[in-house]
């Protein structure tokens, strides 16, 4: 059967399957690229920028925000993502973030308690993500709106482009606004990671606060819907997690194996190379399936199931690896962790709505594009 852009989109997981087991490293003609499916050579190109770059002109995202941190390697990269590292240190996070991501949280929730069921994605996760990252940025609650705005836009534009089908001119026009807005908040100060940014010139600056928020919101987002989806599914799991915050943990950990946020990430040959026996030539696209390496049976026995009692929850490649691991991560971990606890404590009998279905789905980003649930409302 052909690999068509509907499979990998709705349900890749057979289909990575079949080609990681037959065809580890395979052309596929609907990407025009290289999928390269098994887990160590997913790994082993994440972690080498000298033969698997990301800098190079058909970089999706590029095309979108310009030059940044997710699209340079060597010096250019580490001058980039230099000054915001620090910010998102595990420590600077919980001490910047914790009690925001708390507050946020609870309004939310709370906002939600009586009405009995939602559309969790975009009345919860999207808002959360949203609200932090703008926090982040120094922008203001009241904007939230324009935010989710610019970021749909830019990811609607990210995911034409990566599977041929548009320019991605209408994520460069919302990146055209959002710029004029940072720039506002560049020139006011104020408490704001953009001030991290010393030594990049404003437009670098608008370009890696893109890459903060397109991630900060489409990583946290899709973390949370998908943890939601997997844990609210199965049987008793929503009851062992909210009585015990190791095992939240470890489901959240768990979700982002089976259904990372981001399910593939691009590089570019540098050189002519071979990569598993594949001979690739300079210049060609191969994509990096974190999807199918995450269910590689290799390194995760059962790999299709659900299971919180793995032995090392962390060991999946959800965040990539390499000079490119994710910045967020560490807030990321930690909006998931609250906004998930949060619900589960405060939302009695939450559960997913029977009635309508919650798929994940998706090419590059996958999530639930709705999230229905319901609770018993007091």
């Amino acid at each position: 059967m052909p690999v068509t852009l509907e499979r990998l989109e709705n349900d890749p997981h057979p289909l990575l399957a079949e080609l990681r087991q037959h065809e580890p490293v395979a052309w596929i003609p609907v990407l025009d690229g290289w999928l390269v499916t098994r887990h160590d050579l997913v790994l082993e190109a994440m972690r080498d920028p000298q033969r698997f770059t990301v800098d190079d002109p058909r970089f999706s995202t590029a095309q979108v925000i310009g030059p940044s941190m997710l699209s340079l390697d060597g010096p250019e990269h580490a001058r980039h993502r230099a000054p915001f590292a620090g910010p998102f240190r595990a420590g600077a996070v919980s001490e910047r973030f914790a009690a925001a991501v708390t507050d946020e949280a609870g309004r939310l929730v709370a906002g939600l308690h009586d009405r009995g069921q939602a559309e969790l994605r975009r009345a919860f996760a999207g808002p959360l993500a949203a609200v932090v990252v703008a926090r982040a940025l120094g922008l203001r609650r009241d904007e939230v709106t324009s935010v989710l705005a610019w970021y749909d836009a830019i990811v609607a534009a990210v995911t034409e482009i990566t599977s041929g089908c548009g320019s991605g001119e209408r994520g460069r026009t919302a990146f055209a606004q959002l710029r004029a807005r940072l720039s506002e908040v560049i020139r006011e100060g104020g408490d704001s990671l953009l001030s991290a940014g010393d030594g990049l010139t404003p437009d670098q600056i608008a370009s890696n606060a893109a890459v903060l928020l397109f991630g900060g919101i489409e990583t946290t987002e899709g973390m949370i819907a998908n943890a939601l989806r997997f844990i609210l599914d199965e049987p008793g799991v929503a009851e062992m997690v909210g009585a015990d915050p190791r095992r939240l943990d470890a489901a959240i950990e768990e979700s982002l194996r089976l259904e990372p946020a981001a399910a593939v990430i691009d590089r570019y040959a540098a050189c002519d190379l071979e990569l598993g026996g594949v001979r690739i030539a300079r210049g060609d696209l191969v994509r990096l399936s974190i999807a199918a390496a995450n269910r590689d049976p290799e390194v995760y026995p059962d790999p299709d199931r659900f299971d919180v009692h793995r032995t090392r929850p962390r060991a999946h490649l959800a965040f990539a690896q390499g000079p490119h691991v994710c910045v967020g991560v560490h807030l990321a971990r930690l909006e998931s962790r609250v906004a998930v606890a949060m619900l589960l404590d405060r939302l009695p009998g939450l559960r997913l709505d029977p009635a309508r279905p919650a798929a994940i789905t998706g090419l590059v980003f996958r999530k639930p594009q709705v999230l229905h649930a319901k609770w018993n409302a007091v």
